[in-house]
């Protein structure tokens, strides 16, 4: 967010303005302000003034009514601002008002963080769904400031009226949305396809509200080096990388981009792609951080996202962080599938692995092996996909003990010693279930 003005250092100045309706507190207020302001600070502004507003609803002309406009333009000449910044969607027609009242540019919440994507958007991923995302928000919002102008068509059998600016605007905007809806679907087969060539690990997918401590918990639980810094939406892309601790089966962990409140729809919807690994992971944690006054409601933001995408709670483990900054215990007190950590410090990081091998050692089963020696393909398999708790020779078998994940044990079933009862035969295959009952009958 460069200054307009060639000619004036610094970052541009702007002012914040909220609204307190009939319904709504005045702290609550506030506090979405101090986040708006914090957005401004993200997209490279600097805030001036913040001014609050109450209505017993928005005004349908200019949100604040005309009075409060008024004051908004006032105290724009006075601090030399280039920029209001509204805390909720205006219309277009609302916009055109207040600008005609406040003789700057007016822009609302949504823009402001369409801005900070575009900025922080470095992967060919996170462009195009930033694009696509700022101009479904433009296509309804543009101006009629061109239709004075027309286009005649050329040819015979072609001439009328023509056709304005604003239509050819549109007609463009709409190609361009179709083909970066084209684009976004061949990323989102590829991302289908590494997927399922990562079917093998378990996956654990970081999501929360913006500024939770994701990064810094991904860098904790992989040993990476991930940006994390104090500043929101740092992270656009889906990063993957394996984690650093023992566990049954190789993990992966896959930090998200972060959720905020009044997350424009467009930008939902167009990062759909990238909250798919979310969704497709094995384990979820839903970070949190819970030194912030509003975390109760940041929660909910984030729970609210999660519902939206169809992930159930039960795959989800709430990671109150930033313990070193408030007593724990409070967080871990709201559910029983919930931990307090400290990313930074690394505390509680140890009980947290702990909740994730519990979850992977959930998805298996520990089972009874007896394997030809011979057998030396099922055996490397073995040691690839198992976690081996016991081994020991008998002659030409090896009788095992291990721990498979549930999507690979029909690849040694033959192998599997029952419980009670069975046989197994010379080839230290066991016997089918019909034999193994016939067996049992007969003794």
């Amino acid at each position: 967010m460069a200054h307009p003005n060639g000619g004036r250092g610094g970052p541009e100045r702007a002012i914040v303005a909220g609204l307190i309706t009939r319904d709504g507190s005045r702290t609550v207020a506030e506090e979405h302000l101090e986040e708006l302001a914090k957005l401004v600070e993200a997209a490279g502004g600097a805030v001036s003034a913040a001014v609050l507003a109450k209505r017993q609803a928005p005004d349908p002309a200019m949100y604040v009514g005309k009075g409060k406009a008024a004051e908004i333009a006032e105290l724009a000449r006075r601090h030399e601002a280039t920029l209001v910044v509204f805390d909720d969607d205006l219309s277009p027609a609302q916009i055109r008002n207040l600008e005609k009242v406040i003789e700057i540019k007016v822009i609302d919440r949504s823009a402001l963080i369409l801005d900070i994507f575009a900025r922080r958007a470095r992967s060919r991923e996170s462009r195009t769904q930033v694009e696509l995302a700022q101009l479904k928000y433009l296509l309804p919002r543009l101006t009629r400031q061109w239709s004075h102008l027309s286009r005649q068509a050329g040819g015979i059998g072609t001439r009328g009226v023509g056709e304005t600016q604003l239509e050819i605007d549109r007609r463009m905007i709409r190609t361009r949305i179709s083909r970066l809806d084209e684009e976004l679907t061949k990323i989102e087969r590829n991302r289908a396809t590494q997927r399922k060539g990562r079917r093998s690990a378990f996956t654990v997918a970081l999501v929360g509200y913006t500024n939770a401590g994701k990064s810094t918990l991904f860098n904790q639980l992989t040993r990476g080096s991930a940006e994390a810094v104090d500043k929101l939406f740092a992270t656009l892309d889906a990063r993957l990388h394996k984690s650093h601790f023992d566990a049954p089966r190789e993990t992966v962990i896959i930090d998200t981009v972060g959720f905020i409140r009044k997350l424009p729809h467009h930008l939902v919807a167009s990062f759909r792609s990238t909250m798919e690994e979310a969704v497709a992971a094995d384990l979820v944690l839903h970070v949190i951080d819970g030194s912030h006054p509003q975390s109760d409601e940041q929660r909910e933001v984030g729970e609210e996202v999660l519902h939206e995408l169809g992930i159930l709670a039960d795959r989800v483990i709430e990671v109150y962080n930033k313990a070193d900054r408030f007593a724990v215990g409070v967080g871990e007190q709201k559910k029983s599938r919930a931990v307090a950590v400290s990313a930074l410090t690394g505390q509680g990081c140890d009980r947290l692995i702990a909740m994730i091998r519990e979850r992977e050692l959930a998805e298996g089963e520990v089972v009874r092996l007896q394997i030809p020696a011979s057998e030396s393909r099922i055996l490397a398999r073995l040691h690839e996909l198992a976690q081996i708790e016991h081994q020991e020779a008998d002659q030409d078998l090896l009788r095992i003990v291990a721990w498979i994940p549930d999507y690979a044990r029909h690849q040694f079933e033959a192998f599997e010693l029952p419980d009670l009862g069975g046989r197994i035969d010379d080839s230290g295959r066991k016997s089918s279930t019909e034999e193994a009952g016939v067996a049992g009958r007969s003794t």
